[in-house]
């Protein structure tokens, strides 16, 4: 299943990093209650960076969402979740 678009409400720290707090996934609000990891991963081609982040959520489930910093978008990606 391909990743979709989804909102994501952040904390952005001093660094100017922005850590996500809150998933809008089908119009269900998801509080970010544990960040489990993240990581950053490259692409060799074209140069894309996207900003990983696996978390648990307010409905007990584990979400795995990541930042396209070339699409400056968020998106969800349903194989981890």
């Amino acid at each position: 299943m391909p990743s979709q678009k989804v909102k994501v409400i952040c904390y952005s720290g001093y660094r100017g990093e922005e850590i996500p707090r809150e998933l809008i996934l089908e119009e269900k609000r998801i509080e970010v209650i544990e960040i489990l990891t993240s990581w950053v991963e490259e692409g060799l081609e074209n140069r894309s960076r996207k900003r990983f982040f696996k978390f648990k959520g307010s409905d007990r489930k584990t979400h795995k969402i990541y930042y396209d910093e070339k699409t400056q978008e968020w998106y969800d990606n349903p194989k981890e979740g």
